[in-house]
């Protein structure tokens, strides 16, 4: 029997948070998976433009699997790690937690990873063209 102190959490930093909502659903009652790809560009994007220091354009979703559906009421976390940084480049891996409160009383709460993905972002100028990444610091 494991705590909950030894189950892995997510990796990165939370980058958005929202809850799944009935008009998200598919036709089998669940999350739409095209809402939560949504979800995964936009918390790409955020982690994307602070490394860009400006605007950045999806150009790639490198990696994309599904694990679990998720739910009506849901809340779903979106976390982000730059893992790769180029010349105008920037590869943002997200991961996608679902948190479902616990029906009986208490705080217990059950979080799941749902979904991860690797997406490809580009910084760009304000006429929308490739510019380079700035150096740290």
């Amino acid at each position: 029997m494991t705590s909950l102190d030894d189950t892995p959490g997510p990796s990165g930093e939370l980058a958005l948070q929202t809850i799944a909502m009935p008009k998200d659903t598919n036709a089998n009652g669940d999350i739409f998976g095209g809402w939560l790809l949504s979800q995964m560009d936009l918390a790409g994007g955020i982690a994307a433009a602070k490394v860009a220091r400006g605007r950045v354009a999806t150009v790639a979703i490198d990696r994309m699997s599904f694990m679990i559906p998720v739910k009506v009421g849901s809340v779903v976390s979106c976390h982000t790690e730059v893992i790769a940084i180029g010349r105008s480049s920037i590869q943002v891996q997200v991961e996608v937690w679902s948190t479902v409160a616990n029906a009986a009383p208490g705080p217990v709460t059950l979080q799941s990873k749902v979904t991860e993905g690797t997406f490809v972002f580009v910084a760009i100028d304000e006429n929308r063209r490739t510019r380079p990444v700035p150096k740290p610091g």
